[in-house]
């Protein structure tokens, strides 16, 4: 059961009105303060309180993310009885990926799961997840997202006014389009392939000759289906869920080049107003929901990658890796003194 401390009270020089802005401005509501509170004189307590945050993501409601992010109101919801909520928004209703972080930063939203390219453009050095071919397979990202290297980064997140409670992941990012099969890096040269927001994923396609294009995911269906771009590349699960394959993406290469880990974030301007076995109960609880939405991926990326493989769409699994990565040299090169060349070189030796 969610237990609650009754004797906890937030610093005695916040007003109540501060108090119940934290919890609103970004979607978060709480009861108001009983009458004895009132002017100031003393600060609410977190025992009785309630609470509603509002969380977003930028995909479906049968994606992992949602799924994972349910999953977490419902138990949080069952731990503190019902004194907690999460409402749960998909389809970007609370802004597109880049948008949305922005308004966590702010303290306009409260509560998202997002892959790591976007928060770069708020926490660079978060970028480094996003050199291609930096992890060899899951298990190597899981050591080191879940070790020193992982918790790190999440508290670096501070700096950029947001918190990090959680890791998860979108999966290993392939390229599809409609023209071609793709197996040596030549074979992408001159597509012009839809890239998220992200200066490292635009140096990679550049340094493979292709013309990225970045825009958010709200844009890319649309742009792919009037031919505005030739390809894109995502997880496979995203290729299924948005049937791409009525996009014109009939080929996918299953390059890999990216492993997208994603996170729950938290806005930091809210956390800070929040009591402290709030704060504990959500970080369990997101912990668990990235756990539990990165067994989905797992799942439904092989699931993902059958069913778009008997819509037609054909699958190129003899991809030559190894001459991706040399084509993408370049890029380490350009960001890895941002990042710091000793923690690429410590990602990279964790196996």
């Amino acid at each position: 059961m969610f237990r609650k401390k009754g004797s906890f009270v937030l610093a005695s020089i916040m007003s109540v009105s501060l108090f119940l802005a934290a919890c609103g401005g970004g979607g978060g509501q709480q009861t108001a303060p009983s009458a004895g509170q009132a002017g100031g004189t003393e600060a609410p307590k977190s025992d009785g309180q309630s609470y509603v945050f509002k969380a977003g993501h930028s995909l479906t409601e049968d994606h992992p993310y949602h799924l994972a992010l349910k999953k977490m109101a419902e138990d949080v919801d069952k731990r503190s009885s019902g004194k907690v909520k999460i409402e749960v928004y998909p389809l970007s209703q609370l802004g597109a990926e880049r948008e949305l972080t922005e308004a966590l930063t702010f303290g306009t939203a409260d509560m998202s799961i997002t892959s790591t390219a976007p928060v770069m453009n708020f926490h660079p050095k978060l970028g480094v997840l996003d050199l291609p071919f930096l992890f060899e397979s899951r298990e190597q990202a899981y050591k080191v997202l879940d070790g020193q290297v992982g918790k790190d980064l999440l508290k670096d997140l501070e700096n950029a006014n947001l918190v990090g409670l959680a890791w998860a992941e979108n999966g290993f990012r392939h390229i599809t389009n409609g023209s071609k099969v793709i197996k040596k890096p030549e074979d992408v040269a001159g597509l012009k392939i839809r890239t998220q927001e992200n200066p490292i994923h635009l140096a990679a396609f550049e340094a493979l000759g292709a013309k990225p294009t970045p825009m958010a995911w709200t844009e890319a269906l649309t742009a792919l289906q009037q031919g505005v771009v030739d390809a894109q590349e995502n997880p496979a699960i995203v290729a299924q869920t948005y049937k791409l394959y009525e996009s014109k993406q009939t080929q996918m290469a299953l390059t890999g080049h990216v492993y997208s880990a994603a996170m729950i974030l938290f806005s930091k301007p809210v956390w800070d107003k929040l009591p402290a076995d709030i704060q504990q109960l959500l970080a369990e609880e997101a912990k668990k929901a990235g756990q539990y939405e990165r067994e989905l991926m797992i799942k439904m990326e092989e699931e993902a990658i059958s069913n778009i493989k008997a819509k037609g769409v054909v699958i190129t699994e003899d991809v030559d890796k190894q001459a991706f990565r040399d084509a993408m040299k370049p890029v380490y090169d350009k960001f890895s003194g941002q990042f710091g060349k000793e923690l690429v070189d410590q990602i990279v030796n964790i196996k």
